[in-house]
């Protein structure tokens, strides 16, 4: 034939569920294949997978046509699942729109032949007619088939690093006219069969195929050295064809078709051909070279009683508009094909058109044997492709894949607990790595979607950012001689009063008085009487200066009036030490009030807490982690339903603090209760001590984040207990600050899973997150001078981009 037609040539009789009948008498089982992502696995990983496939396919019946078709598309990033609400989202949103990447899809297809013999002329016509009545004949042997490729399946899936899904019959039609329409969207067009090359469309295709043992080299194995991230100190590696996948960069198809043959039969004409080719290797080197080659088969057949001979044929499409440049994108596959030691075939004429149309699932049987290779099972399977693009979640954080920069949004959450159990976070990075910026970008992105934060911070890494939100953060920041901005006893309403509400300040004002001796059950419970009886008494404006004049005003009947005795509460002893804290006291201006008394720290879903500033003084650094204790209680704790998260930034330097490890612990252990996350900011791991406490912190964090450290990450990997190819990956991460795509690369583990990621934003986003130098005061500049966040860095980015 000339020309598909595919409208007038449908090649497919019927389909149930994911079985095919095909007009040719085949029947075939339909699958996608998911595999795991590029970069994720180690050379372990590759072994493993190699095994899983030859234990799932050995024990399919003889006759068995086993299709592998892997498909990989150019597309541009739609940006559709990005979402497109606030000002650095929509600049996010616009900023990869249009990106381009290529898309991989895999499938597989079990066929059960007409021809059992698979023994074909070296032309077959796919299209020609077969009665209908051949899906009634085949039921009996396609239930018995059905029930080995299930079983075969069923093995694969429970290795659970692959997973296989039958096709819908949807996917199977689209599948069939994409394939011979071309790949051509928008439009029908006929495929012309007759031209060279063979044309389709607005498409040129052409073919490179391993269709014979001669163009194998000395051996092939599971996976390779990946070059590119490789050193004199690791190894990391590669599927063994992967460079034939996605770092092909093209529009093609790879397709490995393996027909499973009689191991005896197999053996037999080895024997004949070895014979035939000892007699005449005399004639030439040729000869002597496919004498070896098919010895060695026969060799492992025979010392190997699980060895399962096959044919196998592997070929790689591709398409261009242009047809001359199909020369430039056949070079680049040879070149792949070179570093494996392998020559393709070039198909041409009849050839290349025959390898087209048989590379289609139904006519998968059609390749004669002239068109194969015969090998072991396992030699063949190395030839698999199982790897694929990096997977977005539904929802999560942005960040970008390693192969193309296109936005990956990872799920570090993971409400229903799928891969972590605790979503606990930790960043390491030194100095000068970007650990602020990584931590803007997850902060901000968790605040846009509806997280309450409360962040505790020694160098205003977030200042900026915030106050992109002006009505829903507060800064609460030690400045000589100015409150703190924050009244822990305000009260909207009566209906704020609740039990909850009062023990959060009963144990703020017992903290505050006591410092760090725990008060007896008598002394909270009296307390919190006299509390209850302030609110009861006083009606509006209520401060710690308004606590204090009134217990000062009832000082005389007040243990009458509740029924208390001095040991639980002394009225002098109250006064006399929350002195210092009104009017008058050292530290009366802490809490002083302003006209405007209606700031409730509930309503603010940022609270950032400064703390540089007071380091070096104890008391007022007191009060300050005291008020932190009541900004968690008060929102972070607040709503079970209600998203939360504590982050603390320069840890390593807040652990100078007293008691700020164990504070830290104390609501690792509390956060369980809660729908919330910690997370924590460090240089080195060495910086944590190395204690039950720290332990502790470290066993529940399980999301774990680290950008490039020139020191190494032998500690990382030590206490983390991280595996062999996560250092792999630690080692490889590579940063680029050049030219228009600017990245960091970033090393995320979440559970048990763990891949390399980039960070790369849109120059809006970048001016959110810079935290220093002479760009972040320029954009504090223009803020001071505009009064809007976004439209300073609208103007940092418009001067910037002359």
């Amino acid at each position: 034939m000339k020309q598909i037609d595919i409208a007038t040539n449908w090649p497919i009789v019927a389909i149930e569920d994911h079985i095919i009948f095909a007009n040719n008498g085949n029947v075939v089982l339909g699958y996608e294949v998911n595999l795991l992502e590029i970069y994720s696995l180690s050379e372990k990983d590759f072994e493993e997978i190699h095994g899983t496939w030859f234990q799932a396919l050995k024990s399919l019946p003889v006759g068995t046509v086993v299709h592998k078709q892997d498909i990989y598309l150019k597309k541009a990033y739609s940006s559709e699942q990005l979402p497109n609400k606030t000002f650095l989202e929509k600049a996010t949103h616009t900023y990869f729109k249009g990106r381009s990447y290529v898309e991989h899809t895999c499938f597989l297809f079990f066929i059960l032949t007409k021809n059992k013999a698979l023994n074909n002329p070296k032309y077959v016509n796919p299209f020609r007619s077969v009665s209908k009545s051949i899906v009634q004949e085949l039921d009996d042997n396609v239930k018995s088939f059905i029930g080995s490729v299930n079983d075969s399946v069923a093995f694969i899936n429970n290795s659970r690093k692959i997973e296989i899904v039958p096709l819908k019959a949807s996917q199977i039609e689209s599948l069939t006219h994409n394939y011979f329409n071309g790949f051509n969207t928008g439009f029908d067009t006929d495929t012309l069969l007759s031209k060279q090359p063979i044309n389709s469309g607005e498409h040129y295709f052409d073919i490179l195929a391993v269709n014979s043992e001669l163009c194998f080299g000395e051996s092939v194995q599971s996976s390779i050295t990946n070059d590119k991230f490789t050193t004199d100190d690791f190894v990391f590696h590669q599927g063994f064809i992967d460079g034939l996948g996605l770092t092909l960069n093209e529009n093609h198809v790879v397709n490995q078709i393996l027909y499973l043959d009689d191991k005896h039969k197999w053996r037999k004409l080895l024997d004949k051909k070895v014979e035939a080719l000892h007699k005449s290797s005399n004639f030439g080197s040729q000869n002597k070279v496919v004498l070896g080659k098919i010895q060695h088969i026969l060799d492992q057949i025979n010392a190997d009683d699980n060895a399962r001979i096959i044919r196998g044929h592997l070929n790689v499409l591709y398409w261009e508009k242009q047809a001359e440049n199909l020369r430039n994108i056949g070079a680049k596959i040879k070149t792949a094909f070179k570093e494996l030691d392998i020559i393709p075939y070039y198909p041409k004429g009849e050839e290349q058109k025959n390898y087209l149309l048989n590379s289609y699932c139904c006519f998968s049987s059609n390749f004669s044997d002239a068109d194969m290779y015969v090998t072991d099972l396992k030699h063949g399977l190395c030839l698999l492709l199982n790897n694929t693009n990096y997977k977005s979640d539904a929802t999560g954080i942005i960040f970008n894949d390693r192969q193309f920069n296109i936005p990956i949004v990872k799920d570090v959450w993971d409400t229903h607990k799928k891969r972590i159990k605790a979503r606990n976070f930790a960043i390491f990075a030194p100095t000068g790595e970007g650990k602020s910026f990584l931590a803007n970008n997850i902060i901000r992105q968790y605040f846009e979607s509806g997280v309450r934060l409360v962040i505790i911070d020694l160098g205003g890494s977030y200042t900026k950012f915030a106050k992109l939100y002006p009505e829903d953060h507060v800064v609460l920041r030690y400045e000589q001689g100015k409150n703190l901005g924050i009244n822990p006893f305000y009260m909207a309403s009566e209906a704020d009063l609740t039990p909850e509400r009062l023990e959060d300040l009963m144990v703020f004002l017992s903290e505050l008085m006591a410092g760090d001796a725990v008060p007896s059950k008598s002394k909270e419970v009296a307390l919190k009487k006299v509390l209850l009886y302030y609110y009861q008494k006083i009606r509006k404006r209520h401060s710690l200066a308004s606590l204090y004049e009134f217990v000062k005003a009832q000082k005389e009947t007040i243990l009458a009036d509740l029924g208390l005795r001095e040991t639980d509460f002394s009225p002098y002893q109250f006064l006399h030490i929350l002195s210092e804290y009104v009017a008058g006291g050292l530290y009366g201006f802490l809490f002083s009030q302003n006209e405007d008394q209606s700031f409730r720290i509930e309503d603010k879903r940022l609270i950032i807490f400064e703390l540089d500033e007071v380091k070096d003084n104890k008391e007022v650094l007191s009060v300050m982690l005291k008020l932190i204790k009541t900004a968690v209680q008060r929102t972070i704790w607040r709503n079970r339903s209600e998203r939360g998260i504590i982050l603390f930034d320069e840890f390593a330097k807040q652990l100078k603090f007293k008691n700020v490890l164990e504070s830290v612990e104390f609501y690792y252990q509390a956060i369980r209760k809660q729908n919330g996350a910690i997370g924590i900011i460090l240089q080195s791991i060495n910086q944590l001590p190395k204690n039950s406490t720290s332990a502790s912190i470290l066993e529940n964090t399980q999301v774990i984040y680290s950008l490039r450290n020139e020191k190494g990450y032998e500690e990382l990997i030590k206490r983390l207990k991280l595996a062999a190819h996560d250092l792999n990956q630690l080692s490889s991460l590579q940063n680029n600050f050049t030219g228009d795509r600017k990245y960091t690369e970033i090393f995320i583990k979440i559970g048990k899973e763990s891949n390399v990621f980039r960070l790369e934003v849109p120059p809006a986003v970048y001016a959110a997150y810079l935290t220093d130098g002479n760009e972040s005061d320029e954009i504090m500049r223009l803020y001071d001078q505009l009064g809007s966040m976004e439209e300073a860095i609208e103007r940092f980015v418009k001067c910037n981009q002359k």
